[in-house]
């Protein structure tokens, strides 16, 4: 008798959820309003983290002075990743140098050759750390540089698209209608699964 009940309430379910399915659609369009917004198009795609970028895409499509500014920026952070790889490869190549120089020194069994050898390896890389030192002090300065811009940057981007998510939630008011209408058709289907037993 239990298999029987359990079966007529599990097939009264699938009927309830059968008849249901043509509202769908009209629950979906009950819930939002579907105005649009300038760049909801990158809302209505959003997948993974990429929102604000795509956003931001979205509104550089529009505003050719917008793009201008974000072509000035990423040419000027690659241009500052390609300089800085530069000087730093020369100077980890001297560097890596010096300790293999200081490291193979120690090698040395003559302690008169070693302490010698020892010192003009000193001499050299501290000559050498003289003459770099002005390059070093301008490295600092493009990466503290390159810092702000991307700190300056970021901050431009989420002002930017802050606006458009707002615009996005006006132009898409979540109505409560379908969600009133879902709870009233659970508690009835509720109502109904405690009556039987």
């Amino acid at each position: 008798m239990k298999k029987i009940l359990f079966a007529s309430t599990f097939v009264l379910f699938l009927l309830s959820c059968k008849e249901n399915k043509p509202q769908n659609k009209q629950v979906i369009e009950n819930a939002i309003d579907n105005a649009e917004s300038s760049v909801s198009g990158s809302f209505e795609s959003y997948r993974g983290d990429n929102l604000i970028d795509n956003t931001y895409s979205e509104l550089i499509k529009n505003d050719k002075s917008l793009k201008l500014l974000d072509d000035k920026i990423i040419k000027t952070q690659q241009e500052t990743g390609k300089t800085l790889e530069i000087y730093d490869k020369i100077i980890s190549t001297s560097e890596s140098f010096y300790l293999q120089a200081r490291n193979r020194a120690k090698s040395i069994t003559d302690s008169l050759t070693k302490q010698q050898v020892e010192k003009e390896i000193k001499a050299s890389a501290d000559q050498y750390n003289i003459k770099i030192r002005n390059v070093n002090l301008l490295i600092a300065q493009v990466n503290k540089n390159n810092t702000e811009l991307n700190n300056l940057y970021t901050a431009f981007k989420l002002r930017k698209t802050l606006t458009e998510i707002e615009k996005y939630q006006n132009a898409h008011p979540l109505k409560t209608d379908s969600l009133n209408q879902l709870i009233n058709r659970q508690n009835k289907l509720l109502e109904e699964l405690k009556k039987l037993k």
